[in-house]
């Protein structure tokens, strides 16, 4: 009879302690995060005005040395766990004896209270923490940004959606710091390729403006400067243009619209203004006594004041062809009236 030989399993190998210990403490903090470290401080560290003598817990000064850190990581935790404490979420620290253990929050529940970094605790971390909060985001992604503005400036220069997003928050700090606006006011006017970016910009936006004034308000600016009602085929072509900008996107270059629009509003402004006999009296007159009042002006800003000093012959010259010129005018200003 022939006997089947069945090969025996090996033996498994004996678990290391140390992979046991490693194990067990990578799920505890898997479950509760920074809870688990949180707990080490607060049932080993005294509070503050609790003497050596009222407990056998250490000072975090202490604590740190044994446990080859700083001092001020190990406060921290201990401010963490202090201000959960506060809100019931975990036992006070009195209430803690070295080695025991309690149940723990969350681990995503931590980084509400933790904050990592010492920048947190001055005014300018506190108010990037509540920023952060503000946007929705963990205060310590924030605390991390500020204090390496080298790799923000890394970041702003090689992607182009991170250099958005600098721009719109920059735009947002602008309106409420005077002292930042007249800086990048500076800068601008410094730097020629922005300057000639904000003329461009600024022109687009004064185009925009006056056909936005048109659809909106329903009046018209003319050549000669009188502000008149709008025909109702103008006001709906200016409309139109309106339309079409409003729906381009952010990123859109608006310039060739805008000129777009703007030019034609003006033809069509200048067509209608031709069309109305009695308004094209009125432009005509309004263009006229504008052109007066500029030459007057010009006149009285005119000096006599050591006026041999640098008196030519070319300059009396020029007056008294203006002074025949005005004569002219003035004469057939009065045969029109006759």
């Amino acid at each position: 009879m022939t006997v089947a030989i069945v090969p025996s399993e090996p033996s498994p190998i004996p678990l290391s302690d140390h992979i046991a210990r490693d194990a067990r403490e990578f799920g505890v903090y898997a479950r509760t995060g920074g809870w688990a470290f949180g707990l080490m401080v607060a049932r080993s560290v005294r509070p503050g005005g609790q003497g050596a003598e009222e407990t056998p817990k250490v000072s975090a000064k202490e604590f740190a040395e044994l446990a080859g850190c700083s001092p001020d990581r190990v406060m921290r935790y201990y401010k963490a766990w202090d201000r959960a404490a506060d809100d019931g979420m975990v036992p006070h620290f009195e209430a803690l004896t070295p080695g025991q253990e309690v149940e723990l929050p969350d681990a995503d529940v931590w980084l509400s209270y933790y904050v990592s970094r010492n920048s947190a605790t001055s005014e300018r971390g506190t108010a990037i923490s509540e920023a952060a909060e503000a946007e929705g985001i963990r205060p310590t992604k924030a605390l991390e940004v500020a204090e390496n503005p080298t790799a923000l400036r890394a970041a702003i220069l090689a992607d182009p959606s991170t250099a958005r997003a600098a721009r719109r928050a920059l735009l947002d700090r602008v309106r409420e710091d005077p002292e930042l606006q007249a800086e990048l006011a500076r800068d601008v006017v410094r730097t020629d390729d922005l300057k000639k970016a904000v003329a461009t910009e600024s022109r687009s936006a004064d185009r925009i403006g006056y056909v936005r004034q048109i659809a909106e308000s329903g009046q018209v600016k003319t050549p000669a400067g009188q502000t008149v009602d709008a025909p109702v085929d103008l006001r709906q072509e200016a409309e139109r243009h309106l339309s079409l900008l409003d729906e381009l996107d952010e990123d859109e270059n608006a310039g060739e619209w805008a000129a777009e629009a703007y030019d034609t509003m003006k033809s069509l402004v200048a067509e209608a203004v031709e069309a109305d006999p009695e308004l094209r009296v009125q432009e005509r007159r309004t263009k006229f006594y504008s052109s007066i009042q500029r030459a007057t002006k010009a006149f009285e800003e005119l000096t006599f004041d050591d006026v041999e000093d640098f008196v030519e012959d070319d300059m009396v010259q020029r007056l008294e062809e203006l002074q025949q010129a005005i004569a002219g005018c003035l004469n057939a200003l009065r045969g029109s009236r006759g």
